[in-house]
């Protein structure tokens, strides 16, 4: 006999499955600080003090750690993030690595 299934049992999501991956900023020379934080508190939910610390930080040490989330959830983001800075003529990078 097959087991019933529970629709009351709630499934887990694919993106609860994937490994975690880190989230990265590089810092250039052109993007506006003021975007930079812009682009962190719309696209990767920051609060403003903490948006400020980790633009500050990639632009004093070169790259800064963002956030941590599932990979397709890192893409995505990275991805919105660099077609926001491309529209406004930006070269704002983000790159993602495992954890």
């Amino acid at each position: 006999m097959l087991p019933t299934v529970n629709p009351d049992v709630e499934t887990i999501s694919k993106t609860a499955e994937e490994p975690p991956y880190r989230i990265i900023i590089h810092n250039d020379d052109v993007t506006p600080m003021d975007f930079v934080v812009y682009i962190l508190r719309q696209i990767f939910l920051l609060d403003l003090q903490t948006a400020w610390d980790v633009m500050l930080l990639a632009h004093v040490s070169g790259a800064a750690y963002v956030q941590s989330c599932p990979k397709s959830e890192a893409e995505k983001r990275v991805n919105r993030a660099h077609f926001a800075a491309g529209l406004e003529g930006y070269p704002l990078h983000f790159s993602i690595e495992p954890e």
